[in-house]
């Protein structure tokens, strides 16, 4: 007699009905994706095709993604990767490098992993709307942190930030810009930020967490990283608008001010990773992402999915529920809805405040669905509409 589905976190006996897990599984996730609105997930994507050709097998992309040797990885499609990202992103050809990572978090740590290095005893500022994989990092790497208030958009406050700058301008700087906040998708103004940096004596770099909002805003031109952004180094993921089904991004760092490391004797490799060992199916994943839709085809779904945010906005806004969106936004801010909506809705959400996020895939059905059970709810006290939500925020806008 197989053992039951409740049971199959314990592998210590047996027999498990394999089976009957796997499909517990897509079932559960089948029936909350109608109503999976809150999280940056793009769902318009098929790429099965990798998935059936590469799926059954191991990739490893051991090393630098420049390294030749090895058999079974995918380093020739993680180099196209990279330099389409750095392509999109204006980033100068001679002076670019960067690799496939498991995610933002990932990225961020490489990228501040390799400021500190560059600059001993430097001070890393963040907001305080900065990703929770911050502090977290900081911690793992040692290196002092300092918040960074933010205005209610979400939004760094440069006149704060300056102020820290100043009160410890005997050590270096580093400084992590967001593009595209947790909770409300603000941008900050790198090219601000940057102004700031070049007055400080002691030396600087500048990091920008670009996660979710990264690929978008480099297609509309809206997020360089030529040599007149002085942009040291991003994080972008791959999950989130590439919809990639396994979790990886892609971590760019301007190649002259890396710390060179050592040589990996019994592979052959360069020990430039934090991992070593890294997914080559998510590059590929990636590749197939960008080389089946390209440039105009992504642009096209950024396109899609704003008219979708700001559909979402005024249908909210309509039905009497206090809701805004910055207008490069997939995010749209609302007051959290009652427990029956929010029960049936799952919503990132911070104290009085969540969020929907319209990312490619999300269908006007289901916003009108959730509007709905909005409209049915009782109207919430109207909130202030944040001082810049009508603005996108970044260093580089037209």
């Amino acid at each position: 007699m197989t053992r039951s589905l409740t049971d199959a976190a314990d592998l210590s006996s047996a027999p498990i009905d394999v089976a009957a897990v796997l499909d517990h599984l897509v079932q559960e996730a089948d029936a909350a994706a109608a109503t999976s609105i809150g999280f940056p997930g793009a769902v318009d994507l098929d790429q099965s095709e990798v998935m059936v050709r590469l799926g059954t097998r191991l990739w490893n992309n051991i090393g630098d993604p420049r390294d030749e040797g090895g058999t079974a990885h995918t380093r020739v499609l993680e180099r196209a990767v990279i330099a389409w990202f750095a392509d999109t992103l204006a980033m100068p050809p001679t002076d670019r490098w960067g690799y496939v990572t498991t995610g933002g978090t990932e990225g961020n740590l490489s990228a501040l992993n390799a400021a500190q290095r560059r600059l001993r005893k430097a001070r890393v500022y963040y907001s305080a709307a900065a990703h929770y994989s911050i502090p977290k990092i900081l911690t793992m790497i040692g290196a002092p942190g300092v918040v960074v208030e933010a205005h209610r958009d979400g939004e760094m406050d440069y006149a704060h930030l300056a102020a820290q700058l100043h009160r410890h301008r005997r050590f270096p700087a580093i400084v992590v810009a967001t593009a595209g906040t947790t909770m409300t998708e603000a941008v900050d103004d790198t090219a601000r930020i940057r102004s700031l940096l070049d007055e400080h004596p002691a030396g600087a770099h500048l990091h920008v967490d670009a996660a979710l909002s990264g690929i978008p805003l480099a297609l509309d031109g809206r997020l360089r990283l030529d040599d007149a952004a002085g942009i040291d180094s991003i994080t972008i993921s791959g999950h989130k608008f590439l919809g990639t089904p396994t979790p990886c991004g892609v971590v760019l760092i301007r190649d002259s001010i890396r710390t060179r490391r050592g040589r990996i004797a019994y592979t052959g490799t360069d020990d430039t990773t934090i991992t070593g060992s890294r997914c080559g199916l998510a590059a590929a994943l990636m590749w197939y992402a960008i080389a089946t839709h390209g440039r105009e085809g992504h642009l096209w779904r950024a396109v899609q999915a704003r008219r979708l945010a700001a559909y979402a906005t005024a249908e909210l806004i309509a039905v009497g529920w206090p809701a805004w969106r910055h207008d490069h936004a997939f995010t749209v801010v609302l007051p959290t809805p009652p427990e029956p909506v929010s029960k049936k809705w799952p919503l990132a959400t911070d104290g009085d405040t969540s969020h929907i996020i319209c990312m490619p895939g999300i269908t006007q059905g289901q916003i009108d669905a959730f509007v709905s059970d909005i409209a049915a709810a009782v109207a919430p006290k109207c909130i202030p509409r944040p001082r810049s939500a009508s603005k996108s925020r970044t260093g580089n806008s037209p």
